[in-house]
């Protein structure tokens, strides 16, 4: 007599339901895997059969009995050891060697050859659908126990060998369910030192501040040792800890690649910063089975670019779609992939080759051709979608200046925090959580503007040939300028912070 059990497939970072099913007739021994398994699957067999065999179980070997085992959907390709724990307990209950209930649990997990259960990826992602399908337990690695007790209502059990879970499911000795801990957030000692010791560049603290506090894309340039990369690395100083929803986010990415390291749940942002010589799958995700690439590990978080123009076309080229949509989609033949990329851009990169066009104290040997074309690596379309865009010079007379006082800091921090506070409260019954990602049919919305200040955002979209987007980007910044404020409404001072942070005539050489 067949039996069945669930488990769950990984795709992308969602989970899809898997049935195992066990059956056996008499014969010549045989023991096969159908249902599009991977090489990885395929191997499962011999994991399974020195897993039972050396915790004194009759393995599938002793029985002279033809086993199969389909993973169905059938059409699904299944890869990965998480098959192991679901397939080994399916045939000792088809032998007889365990009675339960299989109807209302899930089994994920990876057999060593002495019966130990090893850490599997995706975890949250099956306990989420275990959930949402309505089972009552999950029986999981222990490493990976305090990560899929995020999900309340489901019983979790984290079992560390098989003869534990054996022992579990018959009764003899039930295991107790995994409780959820919170999560312990990660406190520099230096309290923000990495933004307290930038000296000077007071102009790009502020757009820094506006930046975290709205979650926008900002690119900074300048020459090199004007301080672009420590102030990208010190934006993570401002932003606050990720919210319930976020972390929850963030955490299923991470899960699906095991990046997840035992812990329950991730509370601080992510900060991401590829090498200019990375790929296009690596940077927007892909592989023969699409995974997540850095600008969904860069999800809630920061995704760095430093020197910007070393990227290649095609690969900056690709952020354009999750920019706008705060996901991108990969497709492959196999099939295709949603994947969240809701993430802040921050870019630095030099006005030259050598650095230093444009600068008094030093002399550009590039000539305008080479300028010309170093500046066109960038699109106008990208920068388009870039919010803040601001030159940070090299600064000499900040040399002796003191470090910023810790309550100074602390202030421009809890300001972000408020600001962050109030977007969530804005836009409670939404799937957004910053200004950054109000979309135009909302933006009238949620960006009312004072008629003054209506009146000169309308003057400089007419004298700068402003794009509609440009114009959208503008309404947004000032919108968190206002939250930083605490106004209500938009007013023109906030309209002209924006207009300027947004429009810098001497990036690019160009207006936008």
């Amino acid at each position: 007599m067949s039996v069945r059990l669930f488990s769950a497939s990984i795709n992308g970072i969602d989970a899809q339901l898997i049935e195992v099913e066990v059956d056996s007739t008499p014969g010549l021994h045989a023991f096969n895997i159908v249902g599009l398994p991977d090489k990885a699957v395929q191997e499962s067999k011999e994991r399974i059969a020195s897993a039972i065999r050396t915790n004194a179980l009759i393995p599938p070997s002793a029985k002279h009995k033809r086993i199969i085992i389909n993973l169905a959907p059938a059409d699904i390709r299944k890869e990965g050891p998480a098959y192991d724990l679901p397939i080994a307990v399916g045939y000792l209950l088809e032998t007889g060697q365990v009675k339960f209930d299989t109807s209302d649990k899930v089994f994920l997990g990876e057999l060593s050859l002495n019966g130990a259960i090893k850490p599997v990826n995706g975890v949250l992602s099956a306990a989420i659908l275990a959930k949402n399908l309505g089972f009552k337990e999950i029986i999981v690695p222990v490493t990976n126990a305090g990560e899929a007790s995020i999900i309340k209502g489901l019983n979790v059990f984290g079992a560390s060998t098989i003869t534990e879970l054996i022992d579990h499911l018959s009764g003899i000795k039930p295991l107790k369910p995994a409780k959820y801990q919170a999560p312990k957030t990660i406190i520099s000692e230096d309290d923000g030192e990495a933004f307290r010791l930038i000296k000077g560049q007071e102009t790009a603290k502020h757009a820094l501040m506006v930046a975290a506090a709205g979650g926008h894309n900002i690119l900074m340039s300048g020459p090199p040792g004007s301080g672009k990369t420590l102030l990208a690395k010190a934006l993570v100083d401002l932003m606050p800890n990720l919210s319930f929803p976020e972390a929850i986010e963030v955490t299923r990415i991470y899960s699906s690649l095991g990046l997840v390291n035992g812990s329950s749940l991730m509370s601080n942002r992510p900060f991401r910063s590829p090498h200019h010589t990375s790929s296009a799958p690596a940077m927007v995700g892909g592989g023969t089975s699409p995974k997540p690439g850095e600008i969904s590990l860069a999800h809630r978080g920061i995704l760095f670019l430093d020197e910007l123009p070393e990227f290649p076309r095609h690969v900056l080229e690709s952020l354009r779609e999750p920019l706008e949509e705060g996901l991108i989609t990969v497709s492959r033949a196999s099939g295709s992939i949603q994947l969240p990329a809701k993430f802040t851009l921050v870019a630095a990169m030099n006005p030259c080759p050598c650095g230093n066009y444009g600068e008094l104290r030093a002399d550009c040997i590039c000539s305008p051709m080479n300028v010309i074309r170093y500046r066109k690596k960038i699109s106008g379309p990208l920068l388009d979608r870039i919010d803040i865009q601001i030159n940070v010079p090299r600064e000499t007379s900040t040399i002796n200046q003191e470090p910023m006082p810790i309550k100074k800091f602390n202030e421009i921090r809890e300001k972000v925090a408020n600001a962050r506070a109030t977007q969530l409260v804005r836009f409670r019954n939404s799937k957004i959580f910053t200004n950054a990602e109000i979309s135009y049919k909302n933006i009238d919305k949620w960006c009312q503007l004072e008629p003054e200040a209506e009146k000169l955002l309308q003057n400089a979209v007419a004298s700068r040939a402003l794009s509609l987007r440009a114009y959208h980007k503008i309404k947004k910044l000032s919108r968190t300028i206002a939250d930083l404020d605490k106004s209500e409404l938009i007013k023109p001072n906030h309209i002209a912070e924006a207009i300027s942070l947004k429009i810098n005539e001497k990036l690019l050489g160009e207006s936008n």
